[in-house]
């Protein structure tokens, strides 16, 4: 993986680390959202909500687009997908590391007889 991947990796993953970021994600994945309307949902200033949201956006986890004066987000499904696959990769090397430890469990056991 090249350093701007990883950098973009590690910027997901921290976009994914807040609770309320991955809320945001969740309604704009379902559709698209004013950045206004979004903030109603939340117990945090307007600032707040458009701080979480240029982390998402700079995260590539979703995407503004204007219309007029409103900011309209909508989530970027190709890189939650990337993320999820990202983290099979992971739990394929872990699964192998597992099997490995039990195969080597299996060999070292004596044998009753």
């Amino acid at each position: 993986m090249s350093g701007d991947d990883e950098d973009r990796t590690d910027a997901m993953f921290h976009a994914l680390a807040d609770r309320t970021r991955r809320d945001i994600l969740r309604r704009v994945l379902a559709g698209e959202h004013s950045v206004s309307a979004l903030a109603a949902n939340y117990d945090m200033s307007f600032a707040a909500v458009q701080k979480h949201v240029a982390v998402l956006e700079k995260a590539g986890l979703l995407t503004k687009r204007r219309r007029g004066r409103e900011q309209l987000a909508s989530g970027d499904v190709e890189a939650v997908r990337s993320v999820a696959s990202m983290l099979a990769e992971l739990e394929q090397i872990w699964r192998g590391r597992i099997a490995r430890i039990d195969d080597l469990l299996a060999t070292d056991t004596p044998q009753k007889g």
